[in-house]
């Protein structure tokens, strides 16, 4: 139940960033606005980091693969397509349209057991589920057109 709870408030922040993103977007630049989202996210990891303990930094090197210190590169150009997206297509549908890639692509990485994920067996009601999903993006774009 504490993991349904925290990925709907994490739904909601995602929704609200991408919001306010865009409109620091408006007054800057796209890549301007994504470094300071970015700034600011390594100062309230610092500030967090004091308040946790204050763990090694240095377990970051131990990292296994080295390619998932990435993390930060696509933090960068996931703030960016969010902004694009958003001042696009409008909140609503962008957010739609992002959190079913979400699931269609995770759902990818569990099948066939990628990145060090637990590989999961393949379920037609959940290919079914997603198509669903998908069919629902598209009525909820295509609704209010003539």
């Amino acid at each position: 139940m504490a993991g349904f709870l925290i990925a709907i408030i994490s739904g909601a922040l995602m929704s609200l960033q991408g919001v306010f993103n865009t409109n620091v977007t408006k007054a800057s630049s796209v890549w301007v606005a994504a470094g300071f989202v970015q700034l600011t996210a390594l100062i309230t990891c610092v500030v967090m980091w004091f308040f946790n303990g204050r763990p090694s930094v240095k377990g970051i090197m131990a990292v296994s693969n080295k390619l998932y210190l990435l993390g930060g590169v696509i933090g960068a150009f996931i703030t960016l397509t969010v902004v694009l997206s958003v001042s696009s297509l409008g909140v609503a549908k962008a957010e739609l349209i992002i959190v079913i890639t979400q699931a269609a692509v995770a759902y990818l990485i569990e099948i066939f057991g990628l990145f060090g994920s637990e590989k999961a067996d393949f379920s037609w009601a959940k290919l079914i589920a997603l198509a669903i999903a998908i069919g629902g993006v598209f009525m909820f774009y295509n609704v209010g057109k003539n």
